[in-house]
């Protein structure tokens, strides 16, 4: 009998002894998975500061690469807009600038929908050197009674020192109930 008691009171010293041991090693458990969550958000914050660090450094060297292939000195920006498009749906635009082709440009009914609305798009920017240049734009699209259309524009432009900045407008011609294609310089 008392080695019975002897015995019992041996195994339950060994149970509370494993079942301390088991709640010690959860606690540890917890206390780890509690450390690699901080170490995740820890990481989780670098990453996203670093993120931000390459995106603003991606944007500055944009910034300094607009700045060494197009010096303000020799820069020149060409831009289309429309105002109405009653008369006119815009399909191509080609640009010319003494007589070599530098964009030419197809767009999307998306975009054309856009102009309409108001918006502006620069379809090219180049360096010119200082003196008079020529610009011819030919406009493709389709005019009035549904019909192919193709129009072209000219202008003679003299480029100084600075930024230069040209509109290609495409207007409607009430009167006539025809397209109006304007190349003006912006101030």
């Amino acid at each position: 009998m008392v080695t019975n008691r002897l015995l019992i009171s041996l195994l339950s010293g060994l149970l509370v002894a494993f079942a301390a041991s088991a709640v010690a090693e959860e606690a540890t458990q917890a206390d780890a998975e509690m450390a690699q969550r901080e170490t995740f958000r820890s990481l989780d914050e670098d990453v996203q500061a670093l993120k931000k660090e390459v995106l603003d450094l991606n944007r500055d060297l944009f910034l300094l690469e607009e700045e060494l292939l197009f010096p303000a000195n020799s820069q020149v920006a060409f831009f289309i807009s429309m105002d109405v498009g009653e008369y006119f749906d815009l399909d191509s635009v080609n640009i010319k600038i003494n007589g070599k082709e530098v964009a030419n440009y197809l767009y999307t009914e998306r975009e054309a929908d856009a102009l309409v609305r108001g918006g502006v798009h620069r379809v090219h920017m180049a360096n010119l050197k200082s003196g008079e240049h020529e610009l011819v734009a030919t406009f493709v699209g389709t005019g009035p009674n549904v019909r192919d259309y193709r129009r072209g524009a000219t202008l003679t432009f003299d480029k100084g020192i600075g930024a230069k900045y040209i509109e290609l407008e495409i207007t409607d011609r009430e009167k006539k109930q025809q397209p109006d294609f304007v190349i003006k310089e912006w101030e």
